[in-house]
C-alpha cells in the first residue's frame, strides 16, 4: 500500500546549519495498518509525514502508493490519495466558510470541479448524518462558520473531513497536542473509531507514548532521522511507557558505543 525506499533528506546541506532529517528510511505499510510514530524533537517524525504528503521532496529515495511512484508529485497532486490532520486545528479547515461548505470541499477532494458539485438537500442530509456521529451537536449547525467552533470541535471536524472519502493514506501530525486533555481524549477516541470503521491505512505522529501504545497495531520509534525500533501485534499491546523508555535508552546507548568504536 505505502512504501518508502531508501528515503533521505538533509536541510541546508553544505552549511553550518546542515541537518540530516531523514537517513535511509525504508518503511512499508499494508492495507488497513495503523502505525503510530514516536520520537524526541528533531527525530524526523514530521519530515517523514511531509515527504509522504509531498510537501517536502526527499534528496534520494522513492515513495509509492498502491504500486504507483508518487515521488515526483507535488502535495496537491497527491491530495486524491490521502487525508491529513495537522496539530493546529486552524490548518485543516476554512474558518470563514460554513461547516457544510467545508464538508463539501472534503467530499469533492480529487474530483473535477463542475456545476454539479453544489450542496444539494440530499448532501446536506448526508453531512448532518456524518456530523451526528461526532456527538457534538454540529449536525444542527451546518450553516455556522467553522471559525466559531472550539478547537476540539474543529479538530473533530478536520478528522471527519480527512476520512470523508476513505483516502488510501491518512496522516495525523500530533493532531491532539494542541487540545486540552478532555478534548484530546474525545479526538483520540474518534480517531480510533474512524480508522477502524473505514479500515484506513494510517500513520500517526505523537509525543504521547500512552496514546501511541493504545492506538494502532504497530509502533515505530525514530531518533536522529532513523527508525530505531519497530514493534507490532501482541508485543506492542503488552508494552508499557516504561518499556518504551527503556528501549530508547538501550538503543541510544548502543549507538553511542558503536560510534566510539569507529573513532
Amino acid at each position: 500500500m505505502l512504501e518508502l525506499e531508501a528515503v533521505s533528506k538533509t536541510f541546508l546541506p553544505g552549511t553550518v546549519n546542515e541537518r540530516r532529517a531523514l537517513s535511509n528510511i525504508n518503511l512499508s505499510l499494508e492495507d488497513g495498518e495503523f502505525v503510530t510514530v514516536i520520537g524526541s524533537n528533531g527525530a524526523g517524525k514530521s519530515t517523514l509525514l511531509n515527504v509522504i504528503a509531498g510537501s517536502i521532496r526527499p534528496d534520494v529515495g522513492r515513495v509509492t502508493i498502491d504500486g504507483t511512484d508518487v515521488s515526483r508529485l507535488k502535495d496537491f497532486q497527491r491530495a486524491k490519495y490521502m487525508g491529513r490532520v495537522f496539530q493546529n486545528p486552524s490548518l485543516g479547515t476554512a474558518p470563514h466558510m460554513s461547516i457544510e461548505e467545508n464538508l463539501s470541499i472534503a467530499a469533492n477532494r480529487g474530483k473535477r470541479r463542475t456545476l454539479g458539485l453544489g450542496i444539494t438537500k440530499n448532501k446536506k442530509a448526508e453531512y448532518a448524518r456524518q456530523l451526528q456521529t461526532l456527538d457534538q451537536g454540529l449536525e444542527t449547525r451546518l450553516r455556522d462558520w467553522v471559525g466559531l467552533l472550539s478547537g476540539g470541535q474543529r479538530q473533530s471536524l478536520s478528522l471527519l473531513m480527512a476520512t470523508f472519502t476513505s483516502p488510501k493514506i491518512l496522516l495525523l501530525d500530533e493532531h491532539t497536542a494542541a487540545l486540552d486533555p478532555q478534548r484530546a481524549e474525545i479526538v483520540t477516541e474518534l480517531t480510533g473509531r474512524l480508522v477502524a470503521e473505514h479500515r484506513l491505512t494510517t500513520l500517526m505522529v505523537t509525543h504521547n507514548m500512552e496514546q501511541a501504545l493504545r492506538l494502532g497495531n504497530r509502533l515505530i520509534m525514530m531518533h536522529q532521522g532513523e527508525i530505531i525500533f519497530d514493534v507490532e501485534g501482541d508485543v506492542k499491546r503488552e508494552m508499557t511507557v516504561l518499556d518504551l523508555l527503556d528501549q530508547f535508552e538501550k538503543i541510544k546507548g548502543a549507538q553511542l558505543s558503536d560510534r566510539s568504536l569507529l573513532q
